[in-house]
């Protein structure tokens, strides 16, 4: 037996939809992204839960709850799964970034592990919170499913630190779409990826809409 870690980047919002930054700011799921949540607990109920861990923001709070609800556990909300803070960036496109603060835009383009955006957090900064998280499961569980709701920029960190990819590469190195299942397995080699991205729970109509 091991530990079944699932990294669940939450469904569809507004601003998955236009690109624009979304970190500490707090949107809602759209129809569509709630539809993406329950099509997720439809698929993984059948496992055997140990625990569902989340980010207090509502978009992660909604795509985690359908599987709350139908499994019976209680949601443990934890702020070091939050998504990056995008300071001046957020609600903000690229476009509109790379123009109003270009020098910063550059150098976290270059180097995102070290430098944040303007009046943001650094990749270093979410990893080193995230990683409390991850130390608190893994002393916690040693075998069965344990599922983690959380942000495209945390989720991909998370990776970088377990499987040791360089932090300042995890925008180069992962994709990571809207609403897919990532799964890592610890057993006596350590952390090993087994799935990843992957969006096969989701009905054809969902699974064809695009989104950052």
């Amino acid at each position: 037996m091991s530990l079944d870690l699932y990294l669940l980047r939450h469904g569809e919002t507004e601003a998955s939809q236009t690109g624009t930054y979304c970190g500490f700011s707090d949107p809602d799921l759209t129809p569509e992204g709630l539809a993406m949540a329950q099509a997720f607990a439809d698929k993984y109920r059948h496992l055997p839960w140990q625990a569902v861990f989340a980010s207090p923001l509502k978009r992660t709070v909604a795509t985690a709850m359908p599987l709350c609800k139908a499994v019976g556990l209680n949601m443990q909300l934890r702020a070091g799964l939050k998504e990056m803070n995008f300071g001046d960036w957020e609600g903000q496109t690229p476009d509109y970034v790379q123009a109003h603060h270009n020098q910063d835009y550059v150098r976290w383009l270059t180097e995102p592990a070290w430098n944040p955006p303007t009046g943001g957090e650094t990749g270093v900064q979410v990893a080193s919170r995230a990683s409390l998280v991850l130390a608190e499961i893994e002393d916690q569980f040693t075998v069965g499913n344990v599922l983690v709701v959380s942000h495209k920029t945390t989720i991909r960190l998370m990776l970088c630190n377990l499987l040791g990819i360089d932090s300042g590469r995890y925008r180069d190195r992962i994709y990571l779409p809207v609403a897919s299942v990532t799964l890592i397995r610890f057993d006596r080699h350590g952390p090993m990826l087994v799935k990843h991205g992957d969006r096969s729970h989701l009905p054809e109509e969902l699974d064809a809409r695009p989104g950052t």
